[in-house]
């Protein structure tokens, strides 16, 4: 695997700090048919954040009964963290599966 790969596949976490859909978008797009462990991270982190986005909207509609508000901060903390861990493994050159997440995109 060459290097570019790496750092292409860990910009698509990176990124997601900054824009959380635009720019890993733009980055998975131009390079998902040059590389497949782009292209297989770009789908990890779009799959993440369809399913994290249903997560907080049943955490929202949970802060009805108080445990959303607590359910909201966890989720936030919890992507937060998954998504370090995402550019580190993936900088490191490893298929790394980002927990809790719903497979839409095969």
């Amino acid at each position: 695997m060459k290097k570019d790969e790496k750092l292409f596949a860990m910009l698509i976490y990176v990124l997601s700090f900054f824009t959380t859909i635009i720019g890993p978008l733009i980055v998975w797009l131009l390079k998902k048919d040059e590389s497949e462990f782009i292209d297989f991270h770009g789908k990890q982190y779009f799959n993440f954040v369809i399913s994290y986005f249903i997560y907080f909207l049943i955490s929202t509609v949970l802060m009805v009964i108080i445990i959303g508000f607590v359910l909201a901060w966890v989720l936030g903390i919890a992507a937060f963290i998954f998504m370090i861990i995402a550019a580190i493994k993936t900088y490191g050159g490893e298929r790394y599966k980002i927990p809790f997440i719903i497979t839409f995109l095969k």
